[in-house]
């Protein structure tokens, strides 16, 4: 180790695809500025962190150990589509084979996938060619990781160790080695390091639910089709895959969770069955099961002097909507054209007043969304009473009504509320050259 520790203008520790994207869209945007920015990234090992404050756990099922781990994907909006292709990480993606998902069905327990009351959204309805894609998350992880790699974005294969502040600067240790950075950003995850030793906390609260992962082959095809079902106990997603498979999301009751990861193959695709009302006809298990619980996360702070946080260290939703990672994107997006901002007109990165106008930007329109989300999960999943009929007969209202579906489907691509540039897409986005 040499004596004196280099200093970067930025340090985004952990590499998942909100850290990894925020590193690429600086050094992709200061070089379309015609500047160089020292970027600095530390992650321990590729692989990405779960959409929970805990890492999902295998379980291995009775009679199921020669089946494989379950590949873990994301749903990536519109405008996820356009932050990656601004950090030149769409054409690596491209390569492993996403898929395009054309259409959404969500229906209640009460009604059939296909009563009157479902709602169905087409891409076509608002001209576009699909409602996003469902990539596996080592592939967008990698896509993201090289983008940067390529524009010289220095990575550090350690943990973070140890945080400190300094004169203009805040000093970093991880895996012996020490850096300097004017700028620290947390992408490290719901169990943030970062977090936690500046002194930020977070507001935890356990929605009392498991989610269970799976892939499984479907006895009908799934149409390029995304399929929610809405029950008292839980929430089951179906999300089509480029082989024809569906990779399966089951927010369950604890004590349900419990009582699926007990069974065996053939029972567990019989409840499974049940729970789907054979929107897809009968399935067949093809990977073990994953499990994490679910807890909602809320950053008491997004930033503070030298500091930033920017994905699940900042906030985690519920997985129903499938939008933590479309989130962490656009916080990474948010960030990056702040700083970018700042270094044009010649300004410290880590400047405070900076900093707090992302907080600012990204704290209301995360409340906003996470919000919506537990309120769909409390009145359609577990409500009762006049509030939850309300809410399911107003599924048919929306289904009935052209304007209402395209509102929805401009928020299912991600295209509503105060976006940065990149975003948006088009040209003149931050990071395009």
């Amino acid at each position: 180790m040499s004596e004196v520790a280099p200093t970067f203008d930025v340090a985004v520790v952990g590499g998942g695809p909100a850290g990894a994207c925020l590193a690429a869209l600086l050094v992709r945007g200061a070089a379309a500025q015609g500047r160089s920015l020292g970027v600095v990234l530390l992650e321990p090992g590729v692989g990405g962190g779960a959409p929970a404050t805990e890492a999902p756990q295998s379980r291995e099922m009775p009679a199921s150990r020669d089946l494989p781990a379950p590949q873990r994907v994301v749903a990536l909006s519109r405008a996820s589509e356009n932050i990656l292709r601004a950090a030149g990480a769409w054409p690596a993606l491209e390569q492993s084979r996403p898929m395009p998902y054309e259409r959404m069905r969500v229906w209640h327990e009460s009604g059939g996938a296909h009563g009157a009351d479902a709602l169905a959204f087409d891409a076509a309805e608002a001209g576009q060619p699909n409602l996003g894609y469902i990539a596996t998350n080592a592939a967008l992880q990698e896509a993201l990781l090289e983008a940067g790699r390529v524009r010289g974005v220095v990575r550090v294969s350690a943990a973070l160790t140890a945080l400190q502040a300094a004169e203009g600067v805040v000093c970093l240790s991880a895996g012996g080695e020490s850096l300097n950075a004017r700028l620290v950003v947390g992408a490290d995850g719901a169990r943030s390091a970062v977090r936690e030793m500046a002194g930020l906390g977070a507001r935890l609260a356990p929605y009392g639910q498991t989610a269970i992962v799976a892939t499984v082959a479907t006895q009908r095809s799934h149409e390029a089709t995304a399929w929610q079902r809405f029950m008292a106990d839980g929430t089951l997603a179906f999300l089509p895959l480029v082989d024809g498979t569906s990779s399966i999301v089951w927010s369950a009751d604890d004590e349900l969770a419990r009582e699926l990861l007990a069974l065996d193959p053939q029972q567990f695709t019989r409840r499974l069955d049940r729970a789907s009302g054979l929107a897809l006809g009968e399935t067949r298990l093809l990977s073990a099961l994953a499990a994490f619980p679910l807890r909602r996360l809320d950053a008491r702070r997004y930033v503070s002097a030298r500091l930033a946080l920017v994905g699940d260290a900042a906030h985690v939703v519920h997985p129903l909507a499938g939008q933590g990672v479309n989130l962490g994107l656009t916080d990474a997006a948010t960030l990056a054209e702040l700083l970018l901002a700042a270094v044009r007109r010649r300004e410290d990165p880590g400047a405070l007043g900076v900093l707090r106008a992302y907080e600012r930007w990204r704290r209301s329109e995360v409340a906003l969304m996470s919000a919506s989300i537990d309120a769909f999960d409390r009145l359609l999943s577990h409500g009762t009473g006049p509030l939850a009929l309300l809410a399911r007969r107003s599924m048919g209202v929306v289904g009935r009504s052209q304007e209402l579906r395209r509102l929805f489907i401009e928020r299912a691509l991600g295209l509503t509320g105060e976006l940065p540039r990149t975003a948006r897409g088009g040209a003149g986005a931050v990071g395009v050259s």
